[in-house]
């Protein structure tokens, strides 16, 4: 909600009367000094010591304060109004489980400095743009679990994305057990719109729910998938422990791709295939660019009279006119 002050005037053209005091100034100084003309005088010493007279300085006062009060009545004519501009932000809701591969085969360095870091910064990167959204983290190996439930707090969500690391659970590609989880973390989700975006760079080779039975649950719950298979075509540098030192052998990427259209095409969704760490880039901001949220803005405009100050101080002013020449000004004409 926020909120913009301003102040206009109804009847602007009421300002043309502030002529009228300029007018009254001009004709008054004219007056005074056709009463009181110019006396040169080759000494002021004999004047000096009657000093300055009270009522004259008094005298002075019934103008100006009629004018003032007459220039306050023609602001308060002018109808001031303030302004003030309500607006109601609401969103449409969307709820969104990254699901992430932490298997051994995530550690290929095909991408900068491996998938693994390279999904996770992108990761990171998107839930930095989406605000307004829940996000949660499922991963999976072997075996799969929830990191971080659906959450606004999204500080603690990228902290737990930078802290992935492989070797978390029981090796291998259980991609139908990471899908499931992440299914059954969105299903009590009342969000208009649950999304799942399922990154794995293998086959589903563990695990004992299918990739498919998993794909039937989302679909009964209103769920989009978005999958990702990372890793380049043909081979790619693995790391491989040798003692004291890790030697790279390039080993062959093997993305069931089939599978994972099959899965993000049966939810609405659609499948992606990051080669590099731009690719992959490209992917995410395609899929904030799919699911960007919707936003209502309702503007409520209230007008509120402000001329009551101006009434008030001109009557005050009309008042000091009136005590100053029927009370402490009586004997002067």
């Amino acid at each position: 909600m926020s909120f913009f002050h301003d102040i206009s005037f109804a009847n602007p053209k009421a300002f043309f009367l502030l002529a009228v005091p300029l007018l009254f100034g001009i004709w008054y100084w004219w007056k005074y000094n056709k009463i009181f003309p110019e006396l040169k005088l080759s000494s002021l010493e004999g004047f000096k010591i009657s000093g300055s007279s009270l009522k004259g300085n008094l005298k002075t006062l019934i103008p100006v304060a009629r004018a003032l009060a007459f220039s306050l009545l023609v602001v308060a004519f002018a109808r001031p109004q303030s302004s003030l501009k309500e607006e109601n932000i609401s969103t449409e809701g969307i709820d969104i489980i990254l699901t992430m591969d932490i298997s051994g085969s995530m550690k290929a360095r095909d991408l900068d400095p491996d998938r693994l870091e390279a999904a996770k910064q992108v990761a990171i990167d998107f839930v930095s743009g989406r605000p307004t959204d829940r996000i949660g983290l499922v991963v999976f190996a072997g075996e799969s679990f929830t990191q971080t439930p659906l959450t606004t707090d999204h500080a603690m969500l990228k902290k737990m994305l930078s802290e992935l690391k492989e070797g978390l659970v029981e090796d291998g590609t259980a991609i139908g057990m990471g899908l499931a989880t992440a299914a059954n973390r969105l299903k009590e989700s009342e969000a208009k719109s649950k999304v799942i975006i399922l990154v794995t760079d293998g086959e589903n080779n563990a695990g004992f729910i299918d990739p498919l039975t998993a794909t039937d649950i989302a679909m009964q719950f209103g769920m989009r998938v978005y999958t990702i298979g990372v890793g380049t075509i043909g081979m790619a540098p693995y790391p491989f422990q040798m003692g004291n030192r890790i030697v790279y052998q390039n080993i062959e990427v093997k993305i069931d791709e089939e599978l994972l259209k099959k899965i993000a095409g049966q939810t609405g969704g659609k499948y992606f295939r990051a080669t590099d760490n731009k690719s992959l880039k490209r992917i995410y901001d395609e899929i904030d660019t799919l699911e960007k949220s919707k936003i209502k803005v309702a503007s409520i405009q209230r007008v509120s009279e402000e001329f009551h100050p101006f009434v008030i101080g001109a009557m005050l002013l009309f008042l000091l006119e009136m005590l100053l020449r029927y009370v402490f000004l009586r004997s002067v004409p």
